[in-house]
């Protein structure tokens, strides 16, 4: 792996953007890209560096702005890997382009996982429960010591993950793309990258069928059981292929938005769901 002292200035200089970059993540938050934009937002510094044309530096910026979600934390590592990536492929002709969002998917469960667990879950508890301990005997600095606390290592984590995404990409890509396993690494990132959007899709689209109608004294049909009886989901699957859909046969991300709302208050008002 390279190491720090090996970088250039100039590498330093970029990682340290992309570093700073790397906080307002989700300040431009969207449900079509969540972290998308903030994503290709801190990555520019090295995409102008790495491209001179113009056409270049915008076929980077669109492959780098689709959607994007990992603990906040945990980004600049990713960060640093992609901008590794779209310096190789800045200077190899024959670099697997996909290879980078490829990578960037496959990262987000995992980092995710383990930065939620982290700082979500452990080092957050742990800072509040000391600054709530002060505040009950009344100290002012309660606050201050809840900030401190998590912020510290988060951002200790934040700064050292830019510069080992970035100086671990650039040897491993190095190695797999001369040993031939850039395009089983491609495939493989790619299954794992949709199997973590398949899952998340699972848990975020929901649907729950509220209409039911009596056959009888003793009997009766739930509209829900029906649909669970024949594929549990298949609502959900139903709409996000439709989604998917519409969006492929370049159907505005807005409409679709609104006619999703619009059906939701539909069905509601129904009393079907």
């Amino acid at each position: 792996m390279t190491s720090k002292n090996e970088l250039t200035k100039e590498d330093k200089k970029m990682i340290h953007s992309i570093f700073w970059r790397s906080f307002p993540l989700y300040a431009q938050y969207s449900y079509a890209k969540n972290g998308g934009a903030g994503f290709a937002y801190a990555l520019m510094p090295a995409i102008n560096r790495f491209y001179k044309k113009a056409e270049d530096k915008k076929e980077a910026l669109y492959r780098n702005i689709v959607w994007f979600n990992t603990t906040g934390n945990f980004s600049s590592f990713i960060m640093g890997l992609a901008a590794s990536m779209e310096k190789e492929n800045s200077e190899k002709p024959d670099f697997d382009e996909s290879s980078i969002n490829a990578v960037r998917s496959s990262l987000m469960g995992p980092m995710a996982g383990i930065g939620d667990s982290i700082f979500w879950g452990v080092l957050r508890i742990i800072a509040a429960g000391v600054a709530v301990g002060l505040g009950n005997e009344g100290n002012i600095l309660a606050p201050l010591v809840f900030l401190l606390i998590y912020n510290i290592p988060s951002i200790i984590t934040r700064y050292y993950g830019t510069f080992l995404g970035y100086t671990l990409g650039s040897k491993y890509i190095e190695k797999i793309y001369s040993s031939g396993v850039i395009h089983i690494m491609t495939k493989a990132a790619s299954t794992l990258g949709l199997i973590m959007v398949g899952g998340m899709t699972s848990n975020i689209v929901t649907f729950t069928a509220k209409l039911q109608w009596s056959a009888g004294s003793n009997t009766m049909f739930k509209l829900q059981d029906i649909l669970d009886q024949i594929l549990v989901g298949m609502v959900p699957l139903g709409v996000t292929l439709l989604c998917f859909y519409l969006m492929n046969k370049k159907v505005s991300f807005n409409l679709v938005l609104v006619g999703i709302v619009a059906f939701g208050i539909i069905l509601s008002i129904l009393g079907i769901a």
